[in-house]
């Protein structure tokens, strides 16, 4: 193996360019050349790319978002993008290539791993934390220390003016940022795509809190658990209690990545180079109870990653 390309997919997350840093230095160790793809998918479709130096990534570590930009590619995804992936790789004779994304982005890498025979090593940096095998991505813990620093203070107005906040946080499809965040923010209720749910719920959990003597109260949900600003206005109309919504939105997938992030991409990173070297199949590289190891790319996008539904009761108990 003598050139590895590497590609950041799908959102940002912090800590993207930290694992870039990691690559390209762990692969200059190796006397490996690294050629950068831009605009993710884009990047490998229209050959837009550029050799990487450990001088080229100096100073990007402690800075969110990816300096690769990254996009959502539509044309990747067809029998003509895959080829011209493909393509193009074969043109800068590219032995291995490290895909730093999410869950769509390896389900990109598992396509192209169809229309070429170089290795693929995927690295988990997603806010998400949705990939199937791994305890938890880069950048990740930026987002929920994010959101966390915005409840703590939307709970001093909350307290002050007697209210309930309706708090969404980024989650289309998956609770794990809700459930992390509600559960560290200490939010009076949880709501998650994976669990459904009825106002009557929501009311009888503000209710009973009143009865309690709280006559403020925090709900996080995700925003893929409906409208949250109609059911704001629903919570306010059946319990009586001013209701206010606040969407944290785009914040959380930027900013400077927390020790915990930069941690993940360094390891991570590193593990990717010498899983290309290594010559096994296409893997992503994964914690798992504390130890950086790998699974197969199939496997990975084969399955979906549970949501511990046991913090949920947890959450309850500690906001009583």
């Amino acid at each position: 193996m003598k050139r590895i390309g590497i590609v950041t997919s799908g959102g940002d997350a912090p800590g993207m360019n930290a694992a870039i840093r990691a690559v390209v230095r762990a692969a200059h160790t190796k006397d490996l050349e690294i050629v950068g793809f831009e605009r993710g998918w884009e990047g490998l479709i229209n050959n837009k790319c550029r050799l990487l130096s450990p001088r080229s990534v100096s100073g990007i570590l402690q800075f969110g978002g990816t300096i690769l930009h990254t996009s959502r590619c539509l044309e990747f995804w067809t029998k003509d993008g895959l080829q011209k992936s493909a393509e193009t790789l074969a043109f800068n004779r590219i032995d291995g290539l490290v895909v730093i994304g999410g869950d769509g982005s390896f389900n990109g890498a598992q396509a192209l791993s169809k229309e070429t025979d170089i290795r693929i090593a995927g690295v988990p940096a997603t806010i998400d934390n949705d990939v199937y095998g791994n305890d938890e991505t880069i950048g990740f813990d930026t987002a929920v220390n994010t959101a966390v620093a915005e409840i703590d203070k939307i709970r001093d107005t909350a307290a002050s003016m007697d209210r309930v906040f309706v708090v969404e946080v980024m989650g289309r499809t998956r609770g794990f940022i809700a459930l992390a965040v509600g559960l560290a923010s200490g939010a009076e209720t949880i709501l998650v795509p994976e669990v459904k749910f009825t106002i009557d719920d929501v009311v009888g959990t503000v209710k009973q809190n009143v009865q309690k003597g709280k006559k403020s109260g925090i709900i996080v949900a995700a925003e893929g658990i409906g409208d949250t600003r109609e059911l704001s206005r629903d919570v306010e109309k059946l319990t009586g209690i001013e209701s206010r919504l606040s969407v944290l939105g785009y914040a959380q997938r930027g900013g400077n990545p927390t020790a915990r992030s930069r941690y993940l991409a360094g390891a991570f990173g590193d593990k990717a180079v010498e899983l290309l070297l290594e010559e096994r199949i296409n893997s992503i590289i994964v914690l798992q109870n504390g130890k950086v190891t790998t699974i197969s790319l199939e496997e990975s996008v084969r399955n979906k990653k549970p949501l511990d539904l046991s913090l949920l009761d947890l959450a309850r108990m500690l906001a009583t």
